[in-house]
């Protein structure tokens, strides 16, 4: 299949496209949706033989032979990441909103203190608020080569004692960091030091750029298996959030039973199209699609960059994986209201507001690149006349 053959998702009931209008006043006749993190590509041939499958069997009661999906999520970890994760430590969720949400109400009380590094995926502090706990930011820094990195020396002083969870996302969502070893050994450390439990939320794991590798935090960190929940999923890599699964995995014995005690009481079953969808992704054809994408990518990101980069005061963070631009405004001197409204009136764009992703984002604006290379130059020849008068 070709990436670059337009789909055009108007009219479909497609949140990302359908709710740009409403939510940012971007037209919906001549609008570029690039804030909800999902794909403009039309599904792999693979997904539509599962779906067809389903289609002319046309049967959609109650199901077994689950064996088949876990084995395909086995397989996929250990072949395309490393990872021997056991079936019996697995949980099947409603995506991993869901499982997160879950893992918070079942292994923290009510009042906890949940780090996050922001600015992060602004779902993080949406669902820790709405289960009752406490957000904690701990800031993300910039280095010399415009990168995010932890600074835990710093994050010494900003502790309050009552923080009992990590939540944290990687590869990184806005910035498309994909962490190191040094940095999830340093993240494990922390952990332990302070007795903190960790979330590792993986959604982008398979999407990352050439020379770049991600490692799943349960093999980076095997030292913290007893404190760790993995979240992961085929939804981002895909384009199947719409089937709402999700993966919960807790190595630890004890944990993973704190873990099931709250999640059998929402007696939650998996869903068929989900299953089935994911079954058909993770296999050699899915790789092989994967592997076309992200290069795919890598040079819409390229693309992208190089024409924000050319606009006086405009700068887009140096991406490493997932398809999230995330742009810095700060050196115009514009207030967020001034460079917001020309990105989303002039320039015919909507982009996810970073004041909402945390204490870091408030001069940034995060573009979805998953979409067409002739969008991505679009975006990129409206923002520039949006801004001419920098030049």
């Amino acid at each position: 299949m070709s990436f670059d053959q337009i789909n055009d998702r108007r009219g479909t009931n497609c949140s990302k496209w359908d709710l740009m209008e409403p939510a940012f006043g971007v037209p919906a006749k001549d609008g570029l949706a690039m804030w909800i993190a999902d794909m403009d590509f039309k599904a792999p041939p693979f997904l539509q033989d599962a779906m067809r499958d389903l289609l002319e069997r046309g049967d959609y009661g109650y199901f077994c032979g689950l064996e088949k999906f876990t084995d395909a999520i086995q397989w996929w970890m250990k072949e395309r990441h490393g990872w021997s994760v056991d079936a019996d430590t697995m949980f099947t969720t409603y995506g991993l909103g869901n499982g997160i949400a879950i893992a918070l109400q079942a292994l923290t009380e009510p009042g906890d203190e949940i780090i996050i590094f922001t600015p992060v995926y602004h779902e993080f502090a949406i669902k820790i608020g709405k289960t009752g706990r406490v957000v904690k930011e701990l800031p993300l820094e910039q280095d010399e080569d415009g990168l995010y990195r932890m600074d835990f020396e710093r994050y010494e002083s900003l502790l309050s004692g009552r923080e009992r969870l990590v939540l944290f996302s990687s590869p990184h969502n806005p910035a498309g960091r994909v962490w190191t070893q040094d940095e999830l050994s340093a993240l494990a450390a922390f952990c332990i030091k302070h007795d903190l439990l960790l979330i590792s939320d993986e959604i982008h794991m398979d999407l990352t750029f050439a020379g770049q590798t991600h490692l799943p935090m349960a093999v980076a960190a095997p030292e913290i298996a007893d404190r760790l929940v993995m979240t992961t999923s085929a939804s981002k890599s895909f384009n199947i959030a719409g089937t709402r699964t999700g993966t919960v995995s807790i190595p630890d014995p004890k944990l993973r039973a704190r873990f099931e005690g709250f999640f059998r009481k929402l007696d939650m079953q998996p869903n068929l199209m989900g299953v089935r969808l994911t079954q058909a992704a993770y296999t050699p054809d899915g790789a092989a699609w994967i592997d076309d994408l992200t290069a795919y990518i890598e040079e819409n990101a390229r693309v992208f960059k190089d024409g924000i980069d050319a606009i006086p005061g405009l700068s887009a963070m140096p991406m490493q994986g997932t398809y999230l631009s995330w742009v810095d405004f700060s050196a115009t001197g514009m207030a967020r209201a001034e460079f917001s409204d020309r990105v989303a009136q002039k320039a015919r764009i909507a982009a996810t507001p970073g004041h909402t992703l945390g204490t870091g984002g408030e001069a940034f604006l995060r573009f979805n690149l998953g979409t067409q290379r002739a969008r991505v130059i679009e975006a990129v020849a409206r923002m520039q006349d949006a801004f001419s008068d920098l030049q």
